[in-house]
């Protein structure tokens, strides 16, 4: 028999349940030290895929089943959790920035697929990402991430806009041969005009912070490549194995600094619902 609507216990018991299918935000606030962080982590994710592939030589495919297998767990962790973990957080963003850039990387040296298709395609892949979230979810936005199926949507974008943030990259770096210098800057300035028109001209925020994110990818490897490649391919010289360790230690340093302040943990959700307070057990 179906409760009486009109009983406070039924009316409280109801609510009960539909908050506990809710979890606390799962991803942190958009600081400075979130951009930071994921330029350091995108940089860190093309020299350590450098490195596994180039430097110890385990080769592209071997690489890319030992980083997803990586992923994988991570990313279960991640579901697993009930709230926002900086260093959770943060390890499966460097460890979806080298499984992203190894798809694209897969699709044009071992498959031969142009460049120009595999952008054409992870941008359609990523545009219906978010048709499909927003039409499950009404709302697109990053801080409202307190259900296990709009965590799924957030890291599905996420790993596309690695992919596309590769074939983009590596796109406009062959097209134009800009070399790693004007390559770096040009991917600076275009996630700056993203920022002054989403901060001074009141672009969509939405928008403004996936086009943003999808520009990090291409700047952090810009950047990475810069310092990794030798100089006669007109890089910095420094190596994947020294690039890759200073990053990472910067990253642990900054993580660990979150984690203590706990500047990076939003109050409360922004797309007009109450913040919840309980955590779904399952």
């Amino acid at each position: 028999m179906a409760g009486n609507p009109g009983n406070p216990t039924a009316v409280a018991a109801s609510a009960g349940a539909r908050t506990a299918r809710r979890l606390l935000c799962k991803v942190p606030e958009v600081t400075v030290f979130f951009w930071i962080i994921k330029i350091l982590a995108t940089t860190t994710g093309e020299t350590f895929a450098d490195y596994l592939n180039m430097t110890l030589g385990l080769g592209l495919q071997t690489t890319t089943v030992v980083m997803g297998i990586a992923l994988i767990v991570a990313l279960i962790a991640q579901f697993r959790a009930d709230r926002y973990i900086p260093w959770l957080y943060w390890l499966n963003v460097v460890l979806i920035s080298i499984v992203g850039t190894l798809i694209t990387d897969n699709l044009t040296d071992g498959l031969g697929v142009p460049l120009t298709v595999s952008t054409t395609v992870f941008s359609i892949l990523l545009i219906a990402t978010f048709i499909a979230w927003y039409a499950k979810e009404k709302t697109l936005s990053i801080h409202s991430i307190y259900t296990r199926r709009r965590e799924g949507f957030y890291w599905l974008a996420i790993l596309f806009t690695f992919a596309l943030g590769t074939a983009f990259g590596d796109m406009i770096a062959e097209k134009f041969s800009l070399g790693y210098p004007l390559a770096l800057l040009l991917f600076a300035g275009l996630f700056a005009l993203v920022a002054v028109a989403t901060l001074g001209f009141k672009l969509n925020a939405v928008l403004g912070f996936w086009l943003a994110y999808i520009l990090t990818r291409p700047l952090g490897a810009s950047l990475g490549d810069l310092l990794s490649q030798p100089r006669n391919a007109g890089g910095v010289g420094i190596g994947t194995t020294v690039t890759s360790v200073v990053f990472l230690a910067v990253i642990v340093a900054l993580v660990a600094f979150l984690t203590v302040t706990k500047r990076d943990v939003g109050a409360a959700p922004t797309d007009g619902t109450a913040s919840p307070r309980q955590v779904d057990p399952s």
